[in-house]
């Protein structure tokens, strides 16, 4: 900087190069008269007339190294004397002048610093007389100028050299003061931009917080309303002017408002929800999906919904985001409420459906009943509900309740380890809650099971030991997954957990003991074989694909097995026994021997 300023200072400008006016010269010699010529000015004279017109040029410029240039060029207008050297005052620093000599640079310098701001002797050999003379003005020294004579400066030499040195450190004095206003001016001025852009800033910022303070103020005063998600959704529609919709964290539909709703709206897909909601819950603030900007509704961690804009063309800014944020805060409290009133009647069901199954006072479950809202004076039916992928936790105890919502089922609900447990008022449809929960789960492999009616409190225990072995029998059919109802199982209903185990098992030993104990030494599957084949009602080709072995080896199986019970298949007895006692075997024993 210091550099770029001396530079500055020391430029030069081609209209001021050489040296100052002289006067009017004499006339010419060859005229037509003789003239009377005047008088010789005396040397005093000349030299206050030339430090006149040098001081006229020293204050016609505001530039402080033309100055200095011209003090130095025009020393001699002052006595016998040289400009050894100049230097300028730069933020502290004495800076040398281009034009100073090279010869003897470094010790000129050194001498003049040593000076401290005093004028003071400089040596220059070859020459008798020499200082340096600082160019002082009312703020203090703005330079030096080291001068030199070739013979000792008489008095007056002296003194015309020291109004030299007067006017040119008071030029210097009014370029400075004419630098610094310009400096000022410059100051000033960027000083008027900054505060102009900072009021500008100030002004936004102002009504950016009176815009969040009117859209907090307007949330709050919607949520208070108590009217729910609809009422956020209408406030957020008149706020962007885009439609808004909230859905629960499966991706179900709970309220929109704006146009453009989709009939029906879209079956969600349990897989692509979750990756949505993974997506949105590892960015801060809303995050675009497709033509949806999304947030999560989600109080202390726990995702309960889902709060959107649908914004087709891009159109969102930082005030829709901004609103939709605080949509989303005002939301959260009312979905918080509702998860809370849900896990308590949840929980109240649950308390009741597991005294139901256990056997209660009738008096007792009507109230509760009726507290909660749900009324036990109809007919009942058990339903048992267990999926393959899904554990019977609270998250899947609450999808099979929404799924039984979603297709009129109304029911109370309580859950086991294995499986979930609902006491519906009326028989459910042949497959409507099964494929409700196909759906909500992502995959056929449950099974379900249906009790028979119950008129009675006291018959419900007896009938939710009929539901579990209506999904028991399914269970183990060709046919896994689906619904089985109790009163349809026909034969198999006496192969209840309510019956003998005892009688069971003799008359299970009686027809297949002698092939358990076979399979049992051999590490064979003769009962298994004759299982299936039953199962697929003696087909000889299906019985093999069912087992993965060839039909004559389903052959030879079958012949063994006559062989070694000593019973005939082609006997109607012998076979509907043999039958009866592989499904007593496979259901109600588990397949053990």
């Amino acid at each position: 900087m210091v550099d770029s300023r001396a530079h500055n200072l020391y430029r030069r400008r081609s209209d001021r190069e050489g040296s100052l006016p002289q006067g009017s010269a004499g006339r010419h010699p060859r005229t037509a008269r003789k003239e009377r010529r005047p008088p010789a000015p005396a040397p005093a004279d000349h030299a206050l007339h030339e430090l006149m017109a040098l001081s006229r040029a020293l204050f016609g410029t505001w530039d402080e190294g033309e100055i200095l240039r011209l003090a130095m060029d025009h020393i001699a207008a002052a006595g016998p004397y040289s400009a050894e050297a100049g230097y300028l005052k730069v933020d502290g620093d004495l800076i040398p002048s281009p034009r100073n000599g090279r010869i003897h640079a470094l010790a000129m310098d050194r001498r003049v610093r040593e000076l401290t701001e005093q004028d003071g002797p400089v040596t220059v050999p070859g020459r008798p007389w020499g200082r340096a003379l600082g160019l002082r003005g009312l703020e203090g020294l703005h330079g030096y100028l080291v001068v030199t004579s070739r013979s000792r400066p008489t008095e007056a030499e002296r003194s015309l050299l020291a109004t030299l040195v007067r006017h040119t450190a008071a030029a210097l004095s009014v370029a400075f003061a004419h630098r610094r206003r310009c400096e000022d001016a410059l100051e000033l001025h960027r000083l008027r931009q900054e505060r102009t852009a900072l009021q500008r800033q100030l002004i936004s910022v102002v009504a950016e917080l009176g815009y969040e303070r009117a859209v907090h103020a307007f949330m709050a005063g919607v949520a208070a309303s108590g009217d729910g998600e609809e009422a956020v959704t209408r406030a957020l529609h008149r706020l962007t002017g885009l439609p808004a919709l909230v859905e629960d964290r499966f991706g179900r539909l709970r309220s929109w408002t704006g146009p453009s709703r989709p009939v029906p709206y879209p079956e969600p897909d349990p897989v692509r929800q979750d990756e949505m909601l993974h997506a949105v819950a590892r960015q801060a603030g809303p995050v675009r999906i497709r033509d949806r900007l999304i947030t999560l509704i989600r109080p202390h961690g726990e995702i309960l919904g889902v709060l959107a804009l649908v914004d087709a063309r891009d159109e969102a800014d930082e005030h829709t985001v901004l609103a939709l944020e605080h949509a989303a805060a005002s939301l959260a409290p009312e979905l918080t409420h509702l998860r809370n009133l849900a896990e308590v009647e949840l929980r109240l069901h649950r308390e009741l459906v597991d005294d139901l199954l256990a056997g209660t006072d009738e008096a007792s479950a009507y109230a509760r009943s009726e507290a909660v809202g749900h009324d036990l004076h109809r007919s009942h039916y058990v339903v048992v509900v267990q999926w393959s992928n899904r554990t019977a936790d609270d998250s899947f105890a609450q999808t099979v309740g929404r799924a039984a919502s979603a297709v009129g089922m109304r029911s109370l609900l309580t859950r086991r380890s294995d499986h979930v447990v609902l006491v519906a008022d009326d028989r459910p449809h042949a497959r409507a809650l099964y494929e409700a929960l196909a759906r909500e789960t992502g995959t056929r492999s449950g099974t379900i099971g249906v009790s028979a009616p119950c008129d009675s409190l006291d018959d419900i225990p007896h009938r939710y030991q009929e539901a579990q072995r209506a999904l028991e029998v399914r269970r183990h059919s060709r046919e896994r997954y689906g619904t089985t109802f109790f009163d349809e199982l026909g034969l198999y209903r006496i192969l209840g957990p309510g019956n003998d185990y005892r009688e069971l098992e003799t008359f299970v030993h009686e027809w297949l003991g002698q092939l358990i104990d076979y399979d049992s030494q051999h590490h064979t599957a003769m009962v298994e074989t004759l299982s299936r084949y039953f199962d697929c009602g003696g087909n000889y080709d299906e019985t093999a694909e069912s087992l993965a072995i060839h039909r004559s080896t389903l052959r030879y199986r079958l012949q063994r097995i006559r062989d070694i019970s000593g019973n005939d298949l082609a006997n109607v007895e012998d076979r509907l026994n043999l039958q009866v006692a592989t499904r007593v075997w496979k259901i109600v024993l588990g397949g053990h021997g």
